[in-house]
């Protein structure tokens, strides 16, 4: 049903776009161009490989075609059985050139000797060849170990297409080069000619060259150690010539690659984008002259989690056949839903329904969503609705077709704060009467993340971003990477209020103090705990966690992944007594995380099991007597886990606050970011964000299983 409904669908509402004359190679054809298409890859596992379709009708906007699965079988097209990086041309005569790096990394790394060549007259059926560099030409590269993200550019005085791309020759660095195709883009014509000379001689790779004003600007990545970054060079010719312009035009600190230039129809302005590797995120920039770009993150959305692709524009009888050949379940549809209060990350889209979250203290009652819609005109009704009687009906018209979605606005205070966030502890100070939230800086891929940062609020549901606290890269001399799960501690010194933050850095503990809750702290020079207990042959030394027993005033460390140590700390707070290190680990569920609280005589320990990358990553529980043990396992001893009818996944890593003066208990972890986390697999692991649930118990002490919910807690009252 829904294959016909897109089969029928006639876009007769999208020619209010002006015809517009593009070119980045020459003169072509005048064309109607209507929506633009994002051909990439999604990731570095198994099965991610692979050409992916996205669409847009306004270049910042975009939508999954095919549900976000591979438009191309990579096997069928392929050596390696994985592709990468594809570039779209549409070329002189009417066919679409694509070029794609020939590389399976689970198996091959990150070398490889071949790249494909593919032609389609409609973007949907294409003609494939690979071509191995060392095969064909093995005078000349017979050693060549790496051939890496091929573009395709029509020359016009040659009346010839050029494939240009880097190379790896060992005792090298990557450089840049050319060769022309035969007329069937199915060989090459030639031996491959350096392209590019970089005067600092050091790596250059995923060039992209975009003519503007008869000269030609080649985009390119430095992989030097100290100037890494996308740069351009400038030439009057396309084979050579080009000189370098100064600094970087990427607009961030991150390590980027990929970068990918495309001009908006009707439009003097261009985007540059790139793939902000490290992060798992792809950043938009805009420009006029290709010289000075600013960053539009904040205009763009994508319902997929894209890496390094190209954009061209396309017509209206090509975008109406990608979407007959490659329906998604809501395109045409709406892309994203924005107003004051909403919690953009959590919107939940889907073919005929929304659900929008929106902050505590938002009126319900008299509330305006912006609907941002792809490959559709207008949405109706217009205006604020009274969305605290239930759900209000849309309908969505694209051209003389309609869709409508059932709309449902509520008040959900979980995640706690916007963005990824995960390991949050918790404090509440004496000395400012507020909570903080200290938790790691999440959505770096693989943990990369270097900087801490904490929120104050008083009533655990409005929260305050404070600044950075701790930066691993200027603020800490033995560790300047994985900033992980921090502890804090609030503790009276001489009368004066001090604050010991713990924290892992390098699979390391440090500590660092500081006369206020929010900072700055100043590390103590080294590391706290930069060794295994004796007995521990496996695990790291990561996930700290303060404990001050409030019978003896005593303050307790505790460490471990893989195993779960204690060790009483000294009266300054930063440094460990000797002798006093104990290996506590309860059982062979313990993972990390360890928690500790005391509640009514009895210590609370509490951890988390499995993998954070896992759905299934959960929480346990032990009580005890002391703070240093023999624990005690309750034969249910589940504290939070997943929820799948709520599609609340991945609830771990967890610290528990009490509110001051009553036996009220919160529960504050992270979870996969929803709704996308559970679509992300193992990134999801680091696209993580905090929740804040009631933690109760019952007559005997025992803690009664947290449901996760969307809806928190509600603002406590002093």
């Amino acid at each position: 049903m829904r294959r016909t409904f897109y089969s029928s669908l006639v876009f007769l509402g999208l020619f209010f776009f002006l015809t517009v004359f593009i070119s980045c190679s020459g003169a072509k054809p005048e064309r109607e161009y209507t929506s633009y298409l994002f051909a990439y890859f999604t990731g570095n596992g198994p099965g991610e490989e692979s050409v992916h379709y996205a669409i847009s009708n306004d270049g910042y906007n975009f939508y999954a075609l095919n549900n976000n699965n591979p438009v191309l079988n990579s096997d069928d097209i392929s050596n390696s059985g994985g592709v990468r990086d594809p570039h779209i041309l549409r070329g002189e005569d009417g066919n679409f050139y694509m070029v794609l790096t020939d590389l399976y990394v689970p198996e091959m790394g990150w070398n490889n000797t071949a790249m494909v060549l593919l032609k389609s007259k409609d973007l949907v059926e294409w003609e494939s060849t690979v071509i191995d560099i060392p095969e064909t030409f093995s005078d000349e590269f017979s050693d060549v170990n790496r051939v890496w993200a091929p573009q395709t550019f029509y020359d016009e005085e040659k009346g010839k297409n050029m494939v240009y791309f880097s190379m790896l020759q060992p005792g090298g660095y990557d450089k840049i080069y050319y060769v022309y195709t035969n007329e069937d883009f199915t060989a090459f014509e030639g031996k491959p000619e350096q392209l590019f000379y970089n005067p600092n001689e050091m790596a250059s790779i995923d060039g992209d060259i975009v003519k503007k004003d008869g000269k030609y600007h080649l985009f390119y990545k430095t992989e030097g150690e100290s100037d890494k970054g996308i740069k351009v060079a400038v030439s009057d010719s396309l084979t050579g010539g080009y000189e370098p312009l100064p600094g970087n035009v990427d607009q961030t600190d991150k390590a980027v690659e990929g970068s990918g230039v495309f001009k908006l129809i009707d439009s003097d302005k261009y985007i540059l984008m790139y793939d902000v590797y490290a992060d798992g995120e792809y950043q938009f920039t805009e420009t006029s002259d290709l010289k000075n770009f600013k960053v539009v993150d904040e205009q763009i959305s994508m319902n997929f989690h894209p890496r390094h692709g190209s954009i061209i524009p396309i017509t209206a009888e090509e975008t109406e056949r990608l979407l007959k050949e490659f329906p998604s379940d809501n395109i045409p549809g709406i892309s994203r839903v924005t107003a004051v209060n909403v919690k953009e990350n959590n919107v939940v889209i889907s073919a005929d329904s929304i659900f929008i979250p929106v902050k505590s203290g938002t009126d319900l009652s008299n509330f305006e969503p912006d609907f941002q819609l792809i490959q559709a005109e207008e949405i109706r009704p217009n205006g604020p609705h009274n969305f605290e009687n239930g759900p209000v009906e849309y309908t969505l018209r694209s051209g003389e077709q309609t869709k409508n979605y059932t709309v449902i606005a509520a008040i959900n205070n979980n995640p706690v704060v916007e963005g990824y966030w995960a390991d949050p502890e918790i404090l509440y100070s004496n000395k400012t009467n507020k909570y903080y939230l200290y938790p790691t800086s999440d959505g770096f891929t693989g943990w990369s993340g270097t900087y801490f940062r904490t929120f104050s609020s008083e009533d655990l549901v409005n929260w305050k971003k404070e600044d950075t606290i701790l930066n691993l890269k200027t603020d800490v001399s033995w560790a300047d990477r994985n900033a992980w799960a921090p502890a804090m501690a609030e503790k009276k010194i001489d009368g004066e209020y001090k604050y010991f933050y713990y924290f892992t850095a390098a699979q390391k503990i440090g500590v660092a103090v500081s006369d206020n809750p929010t900072g700055l702290f100043t590390d103590i020079g080294r590391p706290l705990i930069d060794f295994k207990p004796e007995g521990v042959r496996g695990g790291q030394e990561i996930d700290p966690d303060v404990f001050t027993d409030p019978k003896t005033g005593k303050s307790y460390l505790y460490w471990g992944n893989g195993y779960m140590a204690v060790a009483e700390l000294n009266p300054e707070m930063t440094s460990i007594k000797k002798g006093t290190i104990k290996v506590l680990t309860p059982d062979e569920t313990f993972r990390e995380g360890a928690e500790v609280f005391f509640r009514n005589g009895r210590y609370y320990f509490l951890w988390s099991e499995d993998d954070t990358r896992s759905p299934n990553y959960r929480v346990r529980y032990a009580t005890s007597d002391s703070p240093l043990g023999p624990l005690e396992i309750p034969e249910n001893n589940l504290v939070i886990k997943r929820d799948d009818k709520k599609q609340i996944y991945g609830t771990g890593h967890n610290s528990v606050i009490n509110k001051p003066g009553t036996d009220e208990w919160y529960i504050v972890y992270h979870r996969f970011t929803r709704p996308e986390g559970i679509e992300m697999g193992r990134a999801a692991g680091f696209h993580r964000e905090v929740a804040i649930d009631k933690l109760e118990f019952s007559e005997d002490g025992s803690i009664i299983e947290v449901e996760p919910t969307l809806e928190g807690i509600q603002p406590l009252q002093k």
